[in-house]
């Protein structure tokens, strides 16, 4: 059977090229077998001695397609800024380069006209197709960007340069300060670039005997992203210091500061990163966690409520006076949902203050205070100065200590709606928290409308989630806890490239959300034990961490073993 229609187009552009002669042509075209695609390229690089790059310049003339020799392409920091690196991954697609308007992007598939449509629709630029080998675009993930570390690579290799056993490291004052003008201020900038774009909620900088390593913290686990040498930490500790007005001769004691990323980076971002420097064993490291400015906060019902859970927790926060209170560790979204809250409460009839320590979101129509412990504005004195400003609500950032605490619970009861975080492990033990403090059990069971306990769990990635039955041990949890039985998923073991392989993207609030009734404020006031309010509070309709955490697995937004690793099982419901 001759050959298709495409491939004696090939063919012909070879000839056109001087690549084929006319005898060798008819050979080709009028061979009685079927040839394939794939067959025709052997048969041309084999017997007739074409080279790829010949063939692939005759295919894309055949096509119509402009060729692009993607071997020669240098993958650098800008290359997936408007399209994914998992997309690109998963679809053999790899952005060379921009003019104007036009996005130029290199595709393996010729007919692919459907992402080229997407990539149109997603970044607002029209979309030029070129035409690339495919293998050469699957060599560019696996060496260039499996790495990666190559958008650090030029930065890295002038700091090897300058930090090499030749150059002793020495870095001067105009080097940590001059714009642009050394590569430790690129590293720096890059650095939290890096990590913002890839949605990092804090940057690890951890100085151990022989490297430098950075660490990002995503969806809830950190995992290494750059290994540096070792003598580059203190230049790069430094920087840090001076973009956050920190003392850098000051090496023996922590130091906090605050940076305002805008100020150091022409790309726009507008973030502010909160900087913890704490003395190591083997240097100073450094914690910065990042407060996304453009970041709006996210409505209530995104947050992972039930919708039992939602109502309750509505009806409370629209209180007109009382104590709501969340707790849970660093990192459990307890912030979040405090301004999520505020934001469906602020209107223009009432007036919130709120005290915090840092101002993590600056939220519209509402007057925010940030604390400066140094010069005495402590949350105390904040929320002393908060009751003579006549507020409705007030929002205090922390409950840390007795005498913050006492006013709080003074503010609650004198008609304010008073909202605060607390750290505790579930809320049935915020009631002893508050004792330990020393405020009277009647006054917390007269003060508190509810109290919130949270924490976040990862997203079972959608794309790539696998659906089982459980059976033994998992089914008696899902049946003892919830009491139902059906099908949930777990992740896929190696995951896709919409969640980097990791089975999970993203997370989901769970919540214990204890509101007062007539029987817990009774158990309140007799001081009963801990274990014996939480029975009175689920007597009352109160689902625990552990029974939120299965209903998410039941409605498939999580996996058993990522609820299981997250809280443990109640001790009322064990066999």
């Amino acid at each position: 059977m001759p050959l298709g229609r495409v491939q004696t187009q090939i063919v012909d552009r070879l000839v056109e090229l001087g690549k084929l002669t006319s005898e060798q042509r008819q050979t080709l075209v009028n061979r009685p077998d079927d040839t394939t695609g794939d067959q025709l390229d052997q048969l041309l690089q084999g017997e007739f001695k074409i080279t790829p790059l010949q063939l692939h310049v005759a295919r894309c003339r055949a096509l119509g397609l402009t060729p692009f020799n993607v071997a020669r392409y240098k993958v650098n920091s800008t290359t997936f800024e408007k399209i994914d690196q998992e997309y690109c991954q998963k679809n053999l697609i790899l952005p060379v380069g921009q003019a104007g308007d036009v996005l130029l992007v290199a595709f393996a598939n010729p007919f692919e006209t459907q992402i080229a449509a997407k990539i149109a629709e997603k970044t607002g630029l029209r979309v030029a197709r070129l035409l690339a080998r495919e293998q050469d675009i699957k060599d560019k993930f696996k060496k260039d960007h499996a790495a990666e570390q190559v958008q650090f690579s030029d930065v890295v290799d002038q700091l090897g340069a300058q930090f090499s056993d030749e150059g002793e490291g020495e870095v001067s004052d105009d080097d940590l300060t001059h714009e642009d003008s050394a590569p430790i201020i690129q590293l720096a900038n890059r650095i939290i670039e890096d990590a913002y774009f890839g949605g990092a909620s804090d940057i690890h900088i951890e100085p151990q005997e022989k490297d430098l390593v950075v660490r990002y913290r995503i969806d809830g686990l950190t995992q290494e992203k750059l290994r540096l040498p070792a003598k580059v930490s203190g230049a790069l500790v430094a920087r840090l210091k001076i973009m956050c007005n920190l003392d850098i001769a000051e090496r023996r004691l922590p130091q906090d500061g605050r940076i305002v990323f805008k100020q150091y980076n022409k790309k726009g971002v507008d973030i502010d990163l909160r900087v913890s420097t704490a003395p190591l064993n083997h240097g100073e490291g450094v914690v910065m966690r990042i407060l996304d400015k453009q970041k709006s906060t996210l409505p209530l019902p995104a947050l992972g409520f039930t919708e039992e859970n939602l109502a309750k927790y509505r009806e409370c926060i629209r209180q007109p006076y009382g104590m709501i209170l969340h707790c849970g560790p660093t990192g459990s979204g307890k912030s979040m949902t405090l301004y999520s809250a505020l934001n469906e409460i602020n209107t223009a009839d009432v007036v919130i203050r709120t005290a915090e320590d840092p101002i993590e979101y600056t939220l519209p129509g509402i007057n925010q205070m940030q604390m400066h412990r140094q010069i005495g504005l402590t949350f105390a004195a904040a929320l002393r100065a908060f009751l003579r400003q006549d507020p409705d609500i007030i929002l205090v950032g922390e409950i840390r200590d007795k005498e913050t605490a006492n006013i709080a619970v003074e503010a609650a009861l004198t008609g304010h709606l008073l909202i605060s975080t607390l750290h505790t492990n579930d809320a049935p033990s915020t009631v002893a928290r508050l004792t330990d403090m020393g405020i009277e059990p009647f006054m917390i069971s007269s003060s508190i409308v509810c109290v919130c306990a949270q924490r976040l769990m990862r997203r079972v990635c959608k794309s790539c989630r696998v659906a089982y039955e459980p059976e033994g041990r998992e089914k008696e949890l899902l049946q003892r806890g919830i009491g139902w039985s059906g099908q949930i998923y777990k992740a896929a073991p190696k995951g896709c490239p919409k969640c980097n392989g990791s089975g999970y993207k993203g997370r989901v609030g769970i919540h214990e959300l204890m509101v007062t009734n007539e029987e817990l404020i009774e158990g309140i006031n007799k001081e009963l034990e801990t274990a014996e309010l939480k029975k009175i509070a689920m007597r009352g309709g109160m689902k625990t961490l552990h029974q939120d955490s299965l209903i998410k697995v039941k409605d498939g937004l999580t996996t058993l073993a990522e609820a299981l690793s997250t809280v443990p099982q109640d001790m009322e419901l064990r066999g």
